[in-house]
């Protein structure tokens, strides 16, 4: 596509470029790995994973035992690693309240329905 764009002395935007290759290309999972101009493998954003790491333990150990047997050519972009501490306040303080009957909600539609069917008959 490039080629053929250079050719004419034409480019397009790297969106448009994309969603054209996107459109008119197809996912071989037993292709060889894509390599950029530097020669480094590039990701797959569709296989792109996250992993929550227990705080106190090493994330290349963890990354060795959990991960590698599973996904062997897998890697870690480190300059997206966080470390940090999850509190899930849901899963500590949320009470369920259950939603009120369906006949009261019904009601309550009905009674709006008629609200608003008078506001329009006043315009």
């Amino acid at each position: 596509l490039k080629q053929a764009l250079a050719k004419h002395k034409l480019s397009l935007p790297a969106a448009l470029n994309k969603a054209i290759l996107e459109a008119l290309s197809e996912r071989d999972a037993s292709a060889d790995i894509c390599h950029n101009a530097k020669g480094k493998p590039e990701a797959d954003s569709e296989l792109r994973d996250t992993e929550n790491v227990p705080l106190k333990e090493d994330i290349e150990a963890y990354f060795q035992r959990e991960v590698l047997p599973h996904v062997p050519d897998a890697w870690i972009d480190h300059s997206k690693t966080k470390i940090g501490y999850e509190i899930p306040l849901n899963r500590h303080f949320y009470i369920y309240t259950p939603p009120r009957p369906f006949e009261v909600i019904e009601a309550e539609m009905k009674t709006l329905e008629r609200e608003i069917a008078e506001l329009l008959e006043g315009i």
